[in-house]
């Protein structure tokens, strides 16, 4: 093992330990892995990689995503999603199980963000079974892990970062036609859970009239048609990926603001302003990670792994479990988008090497990190349902289990079966 590669991981491992934010934590790393090669200008070369990484057309769909996510959210979206959703599967065993799920994969349909699902969707769904049932953990459970159903199903702010991280090898639009499947197919499975559960029994949330069915289906209507706007304008080339990101917004403005009225001229600077902030976090997160990556580039770690993987084996079978077991440990120290910008460029030759679609491995290395959201030490969506249930880790971890199970599941069946990702984009022409 090279000095640089020491240095830098000895560095950046050690920065994490002392909560110095992972971003900071990378660029440090990185700044002191060129310094230890003693012929590289550091500050140069993180200053010049940071600015490269970051000035990338694709990169525009972050903020405009994240404020038509942020639109919706405080629009009364959820709450109609919710209504929606107990018209659907609210009148079965579990109900109150299901409602969340499927108004977490609905929502995530137009916001993109498994945080904004748990603090939206948890918000209102926790306290409500909580108040039915006796088992905080458990309903805690089922909105932590559902709310990574968002990071799949399409928009998803992480398919863009990938499809950044690839260098354009991969598209945005056929990123987001993949997960549809695999994001569809973990919501069942987390469904499937949920029934076996402290929830069954007498659950069902209630018995709607067909009046009542249809007008709270009037009232989610709008909301859903935004993700038919966004993929049908991207499949039938209206607009791209990054031209719809900017339309999502206008219809979040026109529906939050013209139609639903729960947002209003001045809650518009407050919301401008976290978008800011978050889209500051995410580029600043992608320019560093985009330095590290220079630097293990030049050092030969993407094609030394990639030897070393090969030569443990050249069926593409057992290296994909590797690759899954590696990034399901990972997922549980760096968040999500991290690392998928430092182990894409890590992983890319071995998948290059071996035939594998890059949208199947880009569905994989997302579920691997969407399962790492709801596991500790670092499992955002983990610690933030805590909050919302008002119950603690060490509690939840025996109820997350069996959903830990269900998620490994379908991703096992997805890295194995790859038509499951590939075959609509294939499908639809947009590969």
């Amino acid at each position: 093992m090279s000095l640089v590669l020491i240095v830098l991981i000895v560095s950046f491992v050690t920065l994490l330990a002392v909560n110095v934010p992972v971003a900071f934590a990378i660029g440090i790393s990185t700044m002191l892995g060129i310094l230890a090669t003693g012929e590289l200008p550091a500050f140069l070369l993180v200053a010049q990689r940071m600015a490269t990484g970051i000035d990338n057309f694709t990169l525009l769909a972050i903020p405009f995503f994240i404020l038509a996510g942020l639109l919706m959210g405080h629009g009364g979206i959820a709450q109609r999603l919710i209504d929606l959703a107990e018209v659907v599967v609210g009148r079965f065993r579990g109900g109150l199980a299901y409602v969340t799920v499927l108004t977490c994969m609905l929502f995530g349909s137009v916001s993109g963000s498994a945080a904004a699902a748990v603090s939206s969707v948890g918000g209102f769904m926790v306290p409500v079974m909580n108040r039915r049932y006796t088992d905080p953990a458990f309903n805690a459970s089922v909105i932590v892990t559902a709310s990574t159903t968002g990071l799949l199903i399409p928009p998803s702010n992480i398919m863009i970062v990938y499809a950044a991280a690839t260098g354009g090898a991969v598209s945005i639009a056929a990123m987001f036609f993949a997960g549809i499947v695999p994001g569809l197919l973990v919501g069942l499975a987390l469904m499937i859970v949920s029934s076996r559960g402290p929830l069954t029994g007498n659950s069902g949330v209630t018995t709607l009239g067909l009046r009542d069915a249809f007008v709270r289906l009037g009232r989610a209507f709008p909301a859903l048609i935004m993700v038919v706007i966004v993929l049908g304008g991207i499949m039938f080339g209206i607009f791209t990926a990054t031209e719809a990101s900017a339309v999502a917004v206008i219809y979040a403005l026109i529906l939050s603001i013209g139609l639903y009225r729960e947002v209003s001229l001045r809650d518009l600077p407050a919301l401008l302003l976290r978008c800011a902030v978050i889209t500051s976090v995410v580029l600043l997160l992608v320019a560093t990670s985009t330095a590290m990556a220079w630097l293990l580039a030049y050092e030969n770690i993407p094609q030394v792994l990639s030897a070393y993987l090969l030569g443990l084996s050249d069926n593409p079978l057992v290296i994909l479990l590797i690759i899954n077991l590696i990034m399901l440990a990972v997922g549980t120290v760096i968040d999500m988008t991290p690392a998928v910008l430092l182990f894409t460029p890590i992983f890319w030759p071995v998948i290059l090497s071996l035939g594998i679609d890059p949208l199947h491995f880009g569905v994989m290395l997302i579920m691997n990190l969407c399962i790492g959201l709801c596991t500790p030490p670092v499992g955002t969506c983990l610690f933030l349902g805590c909050s919302v249930a008002n119950t603690t880790v060490a509690r939840m971890l025996p109820r997350l289990i069996p959903f830990y199970l269900a998620m490994i599941l379908v991703l096992m069946v997805v890295t194995y079966l790859p038509l499951v990702s590939v075959a609509l984009p294939r499908w639809l022409g947009v590969s």
